[in-house]
């Protein structure tokens, strides 16, 4: 049985116009705002800048954008899709069920340095945006500036961005067009910059240069968005994605060639400071420039918050994350908003700003954790490939080249660590060890699970139904159960039924909700075990569905009383006769961790942190959206079955014997 849920959320899949133009505003604005420090940055890395310095990186930004963004992304990466969603979660949730169960490490890496590194971008898009302005002010004051948009930026996240992201996707075409323009304008300065697409001159750069880790890091920082055009597939579709990437590439490549062309035609204006992108722009276009570009650094940040959004939603349903509360502002796809990962954001977003004080000590730090993602990608479409029955003559070298290309970029990066990548690789090390405890511990508490047959204990149960001289306590007793198996119930509920105190109801109800591998369903399954007296429901949810149980049961029980599989009318005459429908009660029984159970020192450990750990999560009653008037939770302790059972011995006292 398949749930019909009233928030029915709209997306931009199939091809079409609009879904193209949406498409810009949605996934391109981190690899679309990179042309604001990437030839910066390579500018500075390099120590004699020359013609053949730029060409051969202009070369390797142009052949960076095919291999890496083109071929591996748009082209290989967009065919993983977990029923139209993508990203490195979702690619773990195609796979996992048909791969090592250690796989979930790679995933947690990618997942926590894609998130790390996504801090430094609304930083350093904005940062480089506004430093714009120094150009007719050079005392402008540009973090106090970039600091206000920043706290704007995430203030109105709470109220959705539906409205804002209608001209997202014009506002992007605008900057898009912009780059292209200018860049072509320039490109006349020095038409061998033309060379560039030729990767000779790349290769022969990196080669002979001494100092090609410098510039293969700041090359990388033209595809760091690569990632995040991925994780954005269920928002757009692949098809508007390869369409609009097709103009998207030829705008970029077009202003990185004006810049380069401009930067060795004027040798003597490269002085501290000066950026080549708005160095191409003739001085009455400046002001429009920087406007466009802090919208475009605006838009960009946008993008990688909601992305963050999804990305904490898709591990909470993964168990990789506590449970945090989640509001859906608006009915588009994906349009969700998490307040506690919105205020740590906001919060490191800030104290990177103030750590690193402007866009070119960021450079030194970006980039670094997105190729540790990258990696991991590359790894999990290696099982993608290999699940779906690839011939290796195509899985070997598409592994071995990628893992090649972006080991070297690896590489090259790791030589930012202590200029500052150690900022992006501490808050990855962070969300890493949280996600590690979390699933882990959740693993250890799963194995502790005593299980016991139902069947066994029909007798019990209707009895108890039966013996008015137990006090009833609710007619309707709805149990939260780990376990999915029809016949499954864990000791713990047979004791608060039967041991602990009888509890006494007309029906009791097993509810299991089970997350799925994938994203979007919404489903149910109904058995009757004992006919009017106990019933299992299991309630299937994607990954991407909020867990609102109470509305979905409510939605279940109206379902069955429809098919007369089940009643709602009271039990008591006085309630029946003015048909007020019986009530209903759910029972979380909370198991408590203590630490003298018998765990190992490695999962002492771990579940020491968990219980840390614990604190920043949402309580289960409002995890999964149930009123509070109606839960009853029963903490009991949480038993650990011993590794080696050890008799105790009977002292026998001879002397009262005799």
């Amino acid at each position: 049985m398949v749930l019909s849920p009233d928030d029915k959320r709209v997306t931009h899949s199939g091809l079409s116009f609009i879904g193209v133009v949406v498409t810009l505003g949605i996934v391109f604005g981190d690899i679309g705002t990179s042309p604001l420090y990437v030839m910066k940055a390579i500018v500075t890395a390099g120590s004699v800048i020359n013609a053949q310095y730029i060409i051969g990186a202009v070369s390797c930004i142009i052949w960076t954008l095919t291999l890496q963004t083109t071929v591996k992304y748009v082209l290989i990466a967009l065919r993983a899709d977990n029923k139209g969603e993508g990203g490195i979660l979702a690619l773990y949730a195609l796979i996992r069920r048909h791969s090592p169960k250690w796989l979930y490490l790679l995933a947690i890496i990618g997942a926590s340095t894609l998130v790390a590194d996504g801090v430094i971008t609304p930083s350093i898009t904005v940062l480089s945006a506004i430093e714009g302005l120094k150009v007719y002010e050079p005392s402008t004051p540009t973090v106090p500036i970039c600091l206000c948009i920043i706290t704007v930026l995430f203030a109105i996240q709470q109220f959705g961005t539906n409205a804002i992201g209608r001209f997202f996707g014009p506002l992007m075409f605008v900057w898009f067009a912009m780059m292209g323009v200018l860049g072509i304008g320039h490109i006349a300065d020095f038409l061998p910059i033309l060379k560039a697409f030729n990767p000779y001159y790349a290769i022969e750069l990196l080669v002979h240069d001494p100092k090609w880790f410098l510039i293969l890091g700041a090359v990388f920082l033209c595809t760091t968005g690569a990632e995040a055009l991925y994780s954005d597939l269920g928002h757009c579709g692949a098809q508007n994605i390869r369409v609009s990437w097709a103009f998207v590439k030829l705008m970029l490549i077009l202003n990185y060639l004006g810049q380069g062309a401009w930067i060795i035609s004027h040798p003597d204006s490269l002085v501290p400071g000066i950026n080549p992108f708005y160095a191409i722009m003739p001085h009455s276009f400046l002001f429009f420039g920087i406007v466009m570009a802090t919208i475009a650094a605006v838009i960009a940040s946008q993008a990688l918050i909601s992305g963050s959004f999804t990305i904490f939603s898709e591990a909470m349903n993964l168990k990789f994350w506590p449970r945090q509360k989640i509001k859906y502002t608006t009915d588009v796809k994906g349009q969700l908003y998490v307040p506690f990962v919105n205020m740590a954001l906001y919060v490191l977003c800030v104290l990177v700003i103030l750590f690193f004080q402007n866009s070119e000590n960021m450079e030194a730090a970006y980039g670094l954790a997105i190729t540790i993602t990258m990696l991991m990608t590359t790894f999990l479409l290696f099982a993608y490939l290999h699940k779906c029955r690839v011939s290796p003559l195509f899985i070997l070298p598409f592994v071995v080249f990628f893992v090649g290309i972006e080991g070297i970029f690896f590489i090259a990066n790791m030589f930012k660590f202590v200029h500052g990548g150690w900022v992006t690789m501490l808050m990855a090390g962070v969300m890493f060890s949280v996600m590690y405890v979390w699933y882990n511990a959740r693993l250890i508490r799963g194995q502790q699970v005593d299980v016991r047959d139902v069947r066994d204990w029909y007798d019990v149960i209707s009895d108890i139904k039966k013996d008015t001289s137990i006090a009833k306590f609710t007619t309707n007793m709805v149990y939260l159960s780990k376990l999915s198996g029809t016949y499954e119930i864990e000791q713990k509920i047979l004791y608060s039924i039967i041991n602990k105190h009888p509890v006494r109801a007309d029906h009791y109800i097993l509810l299991h909700i089970n997350y799925q591998d994938e994203p979007s369903t919404l489903e149910y399954e109904f058995t009757t075990l004992i006919p009017d007296t106990l019933y299992r429901i299991n309630l299937n949810l994607g990954f991407r569905i909020q867990p609102l149980v109470n509305l979905y049961f409510r939605q279940i029980i109206e379902e069955l009383v429809a098919r007369k599989e089940f009643t709602i009318d009271s039990s008591y005459p006085s309630l029946r006769k003015h048909h007020i429908p019986a009530n209903f009660t759910f029972v979380i029984i909370n198991r408590i961790y203590a630490a003298l159970n018998h765990f190992s020192q490695k999962e002492r450990i771990i579940m020491g942190l968990y219980s840390l750990i614990s604190h920043i999560k949402l309580s289960m009653t409002h995890a999964l959206g149930l009123d509070t008037s109606n839960v009853f939770i029963e903490n009991v302790p949480l038993v650990v079955k011993p590794h080696r059972q050890r008799a105790i011995r009977r002292i026998d006292n001879n002397a009262d014997a005799e």
